[in-house]
């Protein structure tokens, strides 16, 4: 399971990008939401990796 949280805003960011961000279902800087561990989540965060901080978490 990994956390994700939004560091950056997506104000003047790329449409892919903010389309990214939202599939993952975070909305605003300080957002945290959690995600399972599979490539497509890890595709999405290599994409953006600059705009978020990613740590992995043990599933409770």
């Amino acid at each position: 399971m990994l956390k994700i949280t939004l560091k950056r805003s997506t104000i003047g960011r790329i449409p892919k990008h903010r389309k990214i961000v939202e599939a993952l279902g975070l909305r605003r800087p300080g957002n945290v939401v959690f995600q399972p561990d599979n490539p497509a989540t890890r595709g999405m965060i290599n994409e953006i990796a600059f705009m978020v901080d990613v740590e992995e978490v043990e599933e409770n």
